[in-house]
């Protein structure tokens, strides 16, 4: 079941979510986009997939208060706000239609926000367009959906206290 807006301020008046600011609607929470992305270096002719692979070999962290997302490029880019959610809420990012409407995505298919978080998000970011999109910090870039969870859960795996993209 979605939480909605009263029950999402329920949770954080009680302290079981807690999220450094909070823009509320109906049943999401608007997240703003950070100052630090991760690009791409240059140079890389391929990158072979491994299970235990990761991005920092192939990239490089800025920090910017706005960047020129080239057409068809793609970088991860972190939220403002960190989140805590308690064992029984999960959570799924996705973007804003009027941003997508624009040629902007911001994941590819990493958006699912697990159960015991306490982290800023990672967005997976792309230019679907033919021509160059300015993204800001600070600006509400996606939303958060909350779920409840049967039972309780937890992750406590790699990205768990993540505060950097």
């Amino acid at each position: 079941m979605i939480l909605s807006k009263e029950k999402i301020l329920e949770e954080i008046k009680n302290k079981k979510i807690v999220i450094t600011k909070t823009e509320i609607d109906d049943t999401t929470i608007k997240l703003h986009l950070g100052n630090e992305f991760r690009i791409f270096k240059e140079g890389i002719k391929q990158i072979v997939l491994t299970e235990n692979q990761d991005c920092k070999k192939f990239t490089k962290v800025v920090k910017k208060k706005e960047y020129l997302l080239q057409p068809g490029e793609f970088i991860l880019g972190v939220t403002k706000e960190t989140i805590k959610l308690p064992n029984n809420v999960a959570g799924l990012l996705t973007g804003r239609s009027r941003f997508a409407r624009l040629g902007l995505s911001v994941h590819s298919t990493s958006n699912y926000v697990h159960p015991g978080v306490n982290n800023k998000q990672v967005l997976e970011i792309k230019n679907n367009l033919n021509r160059p999109i300015v993204l800001k910090e600070g600006m509400g870039i996606c939303q958060l959906i909350l779920f409840g969870v049967e039972g309780k859960a937890g992750y406590k795996g790699k990205f768990w206290r993540q505060s950097h993209v």
